[in-house]
């Protein structure tokens, strides 16, 4: 992995001097993993003029549970406890004979930018955006690998949910079994709060699981995703509680199915972010449910659930191979539920097979 670092500190590297910066301060933890490997809690990695290092206010760990930084990293300890290591970096890098560093603006506070220029006036900033969320957007086949390990194992925690008795237990005691079932199976621990949402409850994008209990006849929509050296999927399924599901649960599921497909069927390299939202968005538009719609249909997954690409209205550019996304329509019915579906895949061109489905817990309509 030491070469992959390189190769892709080389590449910011490259955006840094773009715009005329001799280093720069990545500070963002996901981008500080992306370019260096697992890290100390705060640790920030400088891009020096001389020497790339990264500055943390503790050692690594002697056997962390994710791994370790990059070996051919040299690693600055804080003297003592309470330090910046932004605040150390920027003085770092003016020793080094920087007179200009590129910082991550969207991530530093106002404070924080501020002691960067106290510590270091000579220093000029300049910001380098969203330069290391751009470079992670395409995954190698390496973090592929990652996110499909944690999709087999939110597809087997959810497949074992599934085989318990639900009716009488809690939305929140569903949550937190699935969340015990994800670690249990390998998972770092769940990507994001899992969501289970039942009855009037269902369908909602985001629910906080609450005391209602499961009842017959319910809709049960449940939203979870592991995370797995870091990487993070995710996956939405529907279901009906106890009986054969009623007509407009019927109907109401085969309209989103319908939408997610669509939207699946869109993926493609070279497809517009806003054309695989709108191909779900139509098909539910078409229903009359454009009211209330959610505002994307799906967004990229990575180190962070929830990354570039959006595929909403408004998203401009397009997909990449190798680019994982959610695909994840919904429709809720105030007062009677409703339906999500949430797959995670992978854009692959139609020469491979097209995309690459990482979620594969069943699609159907199942009366639990």
């Amino acid at each position: 992995m030491s070469e992959v670092y390189a190769a892709r500190r080389a590449r910011l590297r490259e955006r840094g001097q773009a715009v005329g910066s001799q280093s720069t301060l990545v500070t963002r933890p996901a981008n500080v993993r992306y370019l260096a490997g697992p890290a100390p809690q705060g640790t920030v990695l400088l891009l020096g003029k001389r020497e790339d290092l990264l500055v943390c206010t503790g050692p690594p760990e002697e056997r962390p549970a994710d791994g370790r930084p990059d070996e051919a990293l040299r690693i600055h300890e804080l003297p003592g406890p309470g330090g910046d290591p932004a605040v150390a970096a920027a003085d770092l890098a003016a020793a080094q004979g920087a007179e200009s560093m590129a910082v991550e603006e969207h991530h530093l506070t106002v404070a924080r930018h501020r002691a960067l220029r106290s510590v270091a006036p000579g220093l000029r900033l300049t910001d380098i955006g969203g330069a290391v969320e751009q470079l992670r957007v395409v995954k190698d086949e390496e973090e592929i690998s990652c996110l499909r390990i944690g999709a087999e194992i939110a597809d087997q925690a959810l497949g074992e949910l599934l085989e318990s008795i639900l009716v009488g237990r809690t939305e929140r005691h569903l949550a937190l079994e699935l969340e015990r079932r994800l670690v249990d199976h390998g998972a770092d621990g769940p990507a994001f709060a899992t969501s289970v949402a039942t009855g009037p409850h269902s369908g909602r994008r985001g629910h906080r699981p609450t005391d209602r209990r499961v009842e017959e006849g319910d809709f049960l929509s449940v939203c979870l995703g592991a995370s797995y050296r870091g990487y993070r999927c995710e996956i939405g399924r529907t279901f009906v509680i106890g009986t054969s599901p009623a007509d407009w649960q019927i109907e109401l599921y085969d309209l989103v199915f319908a939408a997610q497909r669509a939207a699946r069927e869109s993926l493609a390299p070279g497809a517009a972010y806003r054309d695989v939202d709108r191909a779900a968005r139509q098909v539910l538009d078409s229903a009359g449910y454009a009211e209330g719609l959610a505002a994307l249909t799906g967004h990229g997954v990575g180190l962070e659930i929830d990354e570039e690409p959006q595929l909403a209205p408004a998203a401009m550019g397009k997909l990449d191979a190798c680019v994982p996304v959610t695909v994840e329509p919904g429709v809720h019915l105030p007062g009677r539920g409703g339906v999500r579906i949430d797959d995670t895949l992978v854009v692959r061109p139609e020469a491979d097979g097209g995309p690459e489905l990482l979620t594969i817990t069943t699609k159907e309509l199942l009366a639990l």
